[in-house]
């Protein structure tokens, strides 16, 4: 899922050119600090590894939402003929939580877009000046 045309603009800039892409496969290449004079807030895990390992989660399910996604089962579990109605709030929270999760991966991914173009502008600024 994009936002607001960042698929148009990172696709069509990646295409014309590489060089401002970020590789999603690799750490940013940026200090995660840099523009943050006061820090950033540091996300914590909740749920513990001994909790995703007695609910048996899978690997894509043990991120920061593990400890929402832990509660909705308990809850299915615990409701189980009527769980759908049952837990509502407990899927709306986990939802919710991967979706601001989703939201935060792509403002940082918007933001190394921007800063390898501005590394990019400030070489072409000083070759320009050097010739």
């Amino acid at each position: 899922m994009y936002l607001m045309g960042q698929w148009w603009s990172s696709a069509y800039e990646g295409w014309m050119d590489p060089s401002i892409r970020p590789d999603r496969q690799r750490p940013p290449l940026f200090d995660p600090l840099y523009g943050f004079p006061r820090g950033r807030k540091k996300r914590q895990m909740i749920a513990t590894d001994e909790e995703m390992d007695a609910w048996k989660l899978e690997y894509r399910d043990r991120d920061y939402c593990a400890h929402f996604y832990i509660n909705h089962r308990r809850c299915l579990d615990n409701n189980r003929p009527f769980a759908y109605w049952n837990c509502k709030h407990e899927r709306h929270e986990l939802t919710k939580c991967e979706w601001e999760d989703m939201v935060l991966r792509v403002k940082e991914f918007e933001r190394e877009r921007r800063l390898l173009k501005k590394e990019k502008m400030l070489k072409e600024k000083q070759a320009a000046a050097a010739a």
